[in-house]
């Protein structure tokens, strides 16, 4: 069950105050035909199932193994024992005699207990210990059925409020961005429109978009969407998750009269076939979010931060532009983005951050989760290149871009989460000071529940005002 403030979710004047269900499958799909069939347009349905994709929880598997922990909020207090209510079932009904093994660990770390039983009933319950300081102790379960094995996850919160980042500011932290961002603005934005007639809408122009960016001849890509009705219209800004791909634009939400831009990352334009994202993937970018940890000034990211603040600045210039009333919102790489973007541009005036990659991410050198790309999970570096990479970790970290924050956020995740994880993104968390919205689903794993993003737009319109 989703919890929108109640346990879960806080700061009353910007959450929904209802108890929502969460949605299966067949209830996504259900949605989708619905959509589809009120519509009647093939590019907002394909929009829509880009978001499901992005987004939406993992298909419903015939095996089910529930892990949950015996706390009503899946939270205790330190010191406190946590268990695990374990059950296997098949359409509701419990596996009788089924095999399971269970891990025991602490969020991101090797397991310290391990071990194989026996449900008769098809479930049992787990002693899972306790942790004497703030953290996550997670509990893995595995089933083998009918030759395929089915995993489930639990995992309990201890404290998780007061989790204190391991991530340290640069002392020339501020001094680093603001010397960047003055040097891009340096260079011609030099904006290029490129009509997409086949994903206009009647309401709605859509372009490929393309803009100058850190360096002169690398460019930008996005989708821009624009009303066609005259008038002055709020903006959204959609950053992406990781990954290389194409994008086929916010036309639902431009739809809503609302100007929206879906930018991508990597200077390739973001409307080819999909065999040419799928080479650079495996090839150039495949490891694009890890190069160049050891120079602050050729990291991946640093042009990338900059290129949403540049798309920021061509929002800013559009003459259909309210001149006020902007939100950046994403996921993942995209939660990242969304943070560090309101923190460079307090032209900002929300956010919308999911499970943020790249949060402190020098957690596994304090024995604990650090946050997705994972770079220093399973060091091997000299201590001389390690001590670069964490000083340049540093100037990139959503920890210390989550201090500077002005603005309003809406920030949500899950405690299963193994891509990023809960250490990391609470420890993003605490440090805000902006007003900020939390909602908390911990049974959640790498993914949303369409509740969620509808409690985020409810959300946003009442930051522009809508």
């Amino acid at each position: 069950m989703i919890v929108i403030n109640h346990p879960y979710c806080r700061d009353a004047m910007h959450c929904v105050s209802t108890i929502l269900t969460t949605c299966n499958v067949s209830t996504i799909l259900t949605k989708y035909k619905l959509y589809h069939t009120m519509k009647k347009s093939f590019l907002l349905s394909f929009a829509f199932c880009c978001t499901l994709l992005l987004f939406a929880q993992p298909q419903v598997q015939l095996i089910k193994v529930s892990v949950v922990p015996d706390s009503q909020d899946w939270n205790y207090a330190l010191n406190k024992k946590a268990k695990f209510d374990i059950s296997v079932t098949q359409s509701g009904i419990p596996v009788k005699d089924i095999e399971i093994r269970y891990e025991l660990s602490f969020d991101m770390m090797p397991p310290f207990k391990t071990a194989t039983i026996i449900l008769k009933d098809g479930k049992t319950q787990i002693e899972g210990g306790s942790m004497k300081t703030p953290g996550f102790l997670r509990c893995r379960v595995f089933a083998n059925y009918n030759g395929k094995e089915y995993e489930g996850r639990g995992t309990a919160g201890f404290a998780p409020e007061i989790l204190k980042p391991t991530a340290e500011m640069p002392a020339d932290f501020m001094e680093f961005w603001k010397k960047a961002k003055a040097d891009n603005e340096k260079i011609p934005m030099d904006a290029k429109l490129r009509l997409l007639p086949e994903r206009c809408t009647a309401n709605t122009n859509v372009y490929e978009l393309n803009f100058q960016n850190f360096r002169a001849g690398s460019r930008m890509y996005g989708i821009l969407c624009v009303p066609k009705a005259p008038g002055k219209y709020p903006a959204l800004l959609r950053v992406p998750g990781a990954g290389v791909r194409p994008y086929s634009g916010d036309v639902k939400n431009a739809d809503r009269g609302m100007i929206t831009l879906d930018m991508g990352i990597h200077g390739i334009p973001v409307t080819m076939e999909q065999g040419v994202y799928d080479d650079l993937r495996a090839g150039a970018l495949q490891m694009y979010s890890t190069s160049n940890f050891d120079n602050k000034d050729n990291v991946y990211y640093k042009r990338v931060y900059l290129g949403c603040v540049r798309a920021v600045d061509y929002i800013f210039s559009l003459p259909e532009f309210d001149g006020d009333n902007i939100v950046v919102y994403g996921g993942s790489q995209g939660g990242a983005l969304s943070v560090t973007t309101a923190a460079l541009d307090q032209r900002i005036k929300g956010s919308i951050c999911f499970y943020p990659a790249l949060a402190d991410m020098t957690g596994y050198l304090h024995d604990r989760a650090g946050g997705w790309p994972h770079i220093f999970r399973n060091n091997n570096d000299v201590p001389a290149v390690l001590a670069e990479k964490v000083k340049t970790s540093g100037y990139y970290d959503v920890v210390n871009f989550a201090r500077l924050l002005k603005a309003p956020i809406f920030f949500g995740f899950g405690y299963n989460d193994m891509v990023c994880p809960p250490t990391s993104t609470y420890s993003v968390y605490n440090v805000i000071t902006s007003p900020k919205t939390l909602c908390v689903v911990p049974e959640i794993e790498h993914y949303t529940y369409p509740e969620m993003w509808d409690a985020a737009w409810k959300w946003a319109d009442g930051i522009i005002g809508r």
